[in-house]
């Protein structure tokens, strides 16, 4: 697919690799809808790249709110005249220790007091994993994903195909190394990643007979707010983890796959690992 003139919806756009995506698509001559909770960042990047952006507030948690932002992008496409190409669902935490590191539900980063609580089957103390920890970790990282895709391809798949073999989108997920090589503490991670992993072949021959194609993109370490408050002992051993290069990928590598994803029609029903040729330790 071209991605000059198309529109692309991408939650979590106003951070991380999301934004790397955001800023990409952007260069490359697309429009692209940003959905994120942080209406601040939201706002300063699309101040910084223009008018070919649009910040609409999203909380992949709720419904409404996904359907109130996707309603939104299809209304900027009307006055744009740039149909919808696309949906990247970038939005997600990693444990529930982390969550308010991101600034997920809009806590302060003070807040945080133990990074590296993960959740594991049973706790030292022999206590049970806590369902509403694994619960939050799914809705956000799965139902999150597969609701906003669904409500993106509803209009996606109304539009006119873009080339002779009548390919109309994209869809790009977003998994880890870790739905293949979770490691202790990674039960809700590895469980929701490996879902997404495992959607996307079923996803590709539901939406074959619409022109959608569906890639997965699995990273391992990358640059982030969340890995740039690790402590040097615990980023050192996930870099030793990795083959080469043995550093944390960069966003921009991530939305570079991305963007060849989009462009390649021959990319379709496949989860692309980005990692290295890092295989995760069971521990660190």
């Amino acid at each position: 697919m071209k991605i000059e003139g198309r529109t692309f919806i991408i939650s979590g756009g106003a951070s991380g690799l999301g934004q790397a995506c955001v800023e990409t698509l952007v260069e490359a001559g697309g429009y692209v809808a940003v959905l994120d909770m942080n209406e601040e960042n939201g706002a300063e990047l699309v101040s910084k790249l223009g008018s070919q952006t649009k910040f609409f507030v999203c909380n992949v948690l709720e419904t409404e709110s996904i359907r109130a932002a996707v309603d939104g992008a299809v209304e900027w496409v009307k006055k744009t005249g740039k149909p919808l190409g696309g949906v990247i669902p970038a939005a997600g935490v990693s444990t529930p220790a982390t969550v308010r590191i991101r600034g997920f539900l809009g806590e302060k980063q003070s807040t945080c007091h133990n990074m590296l609580t993960m959740d594991q089957m049973l706790d030292r103390d022999g206590n049970a994993l806590d369902l509403s920890d694994f619960d939050f970790v799914m809705n956000v990282n799965l139902r999150g994903t597969i609701d906003l895709v669904r409500q993106s391809l509803v209009h996606i798949a109304k539009t006119e195909p873009t080339r002779p073999d009548g390919e109309r989108g994209v869809v790009i997920m977003v998994a880890s190394s870790a739905a293949f090589d979770g490691q202790k503490g990674q039960v809700s991670y590895s469980a929701s990643k490996g879902a997404v992993t495992a959607m996307t072949l079923p996803m590709t021959r539901d939406l074959a007979r619409y022109g959608v194609r569906v890639i997965t993109i699995a990273p391992s370490l990358f640059e982030s707010r969340m890995t740039s408050m690790m402590s040097d002992k615990v980023r050192g051993s996930l870099e030793k983890a990795m083959e080469f290069p043995r550093r944390a990928g960069q966003p921009a590598e991530f939305a570079a796959l991305a963007k060849h994803a989009i462009e390649n029609a021959m990319l379709n029903g496949t989860v692309l690992r980005l990692d290295g040729g890092m295989r995760m330790p069971s521990k660190m």
